[in-house]
């Protein structure tokens, strides 16, 4: 007898169509009445599914965020081309990505991090979150980011994006210029830290 195969591609798929239901439904919500103030039961609403549906999916308002960041990371991972171009230029390409991809969700984003502001805690838990993006972003650009220079290196570019995120929040020009050039006086300005660093490759 034919043994018969499972298609995880499949269920991969709908496992990931799942989190982006959830995600865009979650942060459609947090536009309309603000992060701390949205229950999961909410999102359940929002999106036709009973409570005990979503905690499958995730299990807390933070498993949101983290999904948010892992989609991120993976679309930015999938969209850009940085062959030939300098470390310095990679960078670039692979930051201002993030926030082409973040673009629909800055309004949610801003709500998000200025709740943060008033809750150190929660913003904390979600620290090693964005270490680990920043070391796939680097990892993105062809720059080790494993070692203790790797981590100095990911220290680096995770404070060049907090500083370039607080001007994408604020920018309305309908190209980004401001960010695009916040994020290259900041890369310009790391430039030399990355060169004493050593080789970047692995």
């Amino acid at each position: 007898m034919k043994k018969r195969v499972k298609n995880n591609n499949r269920s991969t798929k709908n496992k990931t169509d799942d989190f982006d239901h959830v995600i865009d439904a979650a942060f459609k919500l947090v536009d309309e009445r603000g992060w701390k103030k949205l229950l999961l039961k909410d999102i359940a609403e929002e999106t036709n599914l009973s409570l005990s549906e979503l905690c499958k999916i995730v299990s807390s308002k933070s498993a949101i965020l983290i999904e948010f960041q892992n989609r991120t990371d993976f679309h930015v991972i999938d969209s850009v081309s940085l062959e030939g171009s300098s470390y310095r230029d990679r960078l670039f390409e692979v930051l201002m990505c993030r926030f082409d991809i973040f673009q629909p969700y800055r309004n949610p984003i801003k709500k998000i991090i200025t709740e943060f502001g008033c809750d150190p805690l929660t913003a904390l838990l979600h620290g090693p979150q964005l270490f680990k993006s920043m070391a796939l972003m680097l990892e993105t650009a062809g720059i080790n980011s494993s070692g203790i220079k790797g981590i100095l290196r990911v220290k680096g570019l995770t404070f060049i994006y907090i500083h370039t995120l607080s001007i994408w929040l604020n920018d309305n020009s309908p190209d980004l210029s401001e960010t695009m050039a916040s994020l290259d006086r900041n890369l310009t300005n790391a430039e030399r830290l990355i060169v004493r660093l050593g080789p970047s490759k692995k």
